[in-house]
């Protein structure tokens, strides 16, 4: 990319709480969290619904949410049946990529303003019987889990991501449990402490979850855990290998939530009257090995950096 092709901005990033497994928003679709977090995109952006040119959202465990959940949120949100949406399913970065499909739009001059954001309801990934459809003639059925299925399993190395992590922390990196454990322990403290100060709530949008009792509004993330310390993070058994590094304390968490942001051209910023938060002065996807994934943003980045000098 050059520095002369038209400018590119962010607008009004926001996102929903982010829930626990099988928690606050457990009862939520992937598409009704998208749509929380859409609207509340278009509302703090100051923007009609009638202004966006397409919707993209990422959507990576997609069994069970109906098709296309960026079509259902588009439309839910009430932007023009005539502006088209599609969801990219490109595992962790499917999200992000959302943002750079969007940002290609305007360059290409299909857009103006593009809605991008990501969804998962993963407490809503459902369980399969793959041969059902067409009968078992004699003999047990065993139920497949769509979350390994679709998710954690990768049918290319043949790992499962805890192991890719491993492999990642032990042979090819040399992060050993102790580095691991110590890094949590600061993320999670700095959560922390970021969540007392109330720096999180510019961010997040509450959302409504409606039950048999009746309405409760959820607007703090389930998932961190305060008073976490390396120490108690060492007590832990690694899940994935014997000795290993991974733990359920150091690894990521499977939670449900959305977020939202409007890419949109500098000329569409003056139109609209937008108030950017981030230029978009780049971007780069690179490909590495499968066996170790997780260290896909280190040649991202350095693509980036040697680009732009």
């Amino acid at each position: 990319m050059t520095s002369e092709r038209e400018p590119l901005f962010l607008v009004a990033p926001v996102r929903t709480p982010i829930g626990r497994f099988g928690g606050a928003l457990a009862a939520l679709s992937a598409a009704d969290l998208g749509v929380a977090a859409a609207e509340a995109c278009l509302k703090r952006a100051g923007i009609a619904a009638e202004a966006i040119d397409q919707t993209i959202f990422g959507h990576a465990r997609q069994a069970g949410g109906g098709p296309n959940a960026a079509r259902q949120i588009s439309y839910r949100a009430g932007i023009p049946v005539e502006s088209p949406a599609f969801a990219i399913n490109q595992a962790c970065g499917s999200g992000l990529q959302s943002v750079f499909e969007g940002a290609r739009a305007i360059l290409l001059g299909e857009a103006e303003v593009v809605l991008a954001g990501g969804t998962e309801s993963m407490s809503n990934t459902p369980y399969m019987l793959p041969r059902a459809r067409w009968g078992y003639r004699l003999g047990h059925a065993e139920l497949t889990d769509g979350m390994y299925r679709d998710g954690f399993s990768d049918p290319v190395s043949g790992m499962i991501m805890g192991e890719t992590a491993e492999e990642l922390a032990g042979e090819a990196r040399a992060v050993d449990r102790e580095t691991a454990d110590r890094y949590a322990a600061g993320s999670q403290n700095r959560c922390q402490a970021a969540r007392a100060a109330g720096r999180f709530k510019r961010e997040i949008a509450p959302v409504e979850v409606v039950g048999r009792k009746g309405s409760v509004i959820v607007e703090n993330d389930e998932h961190p855990r305060d008073g976490v310390s390396a120490e108690s993070l060492a007590k832990l058994k690694p899940v994935f290998r014997k000795g290993g590094t991974v733990t359920a304390g150091n690894a990521s968490g499977i939670t449900d939530g959305a977020a939202a942001v409007l890419v949109a051209s500098g000329a569409a910023v003056a139109k609209h009257g937008l108030e950017p938060v981030a230029k978009l002065v780049d971007w780069q996807v690179v490909g590495v090995e499968p066996r170790i994934m997780g260290i896909g943003p280190v040649p991202a980045v350095r693509a980036v950096l040697e680009r732009q000098g």
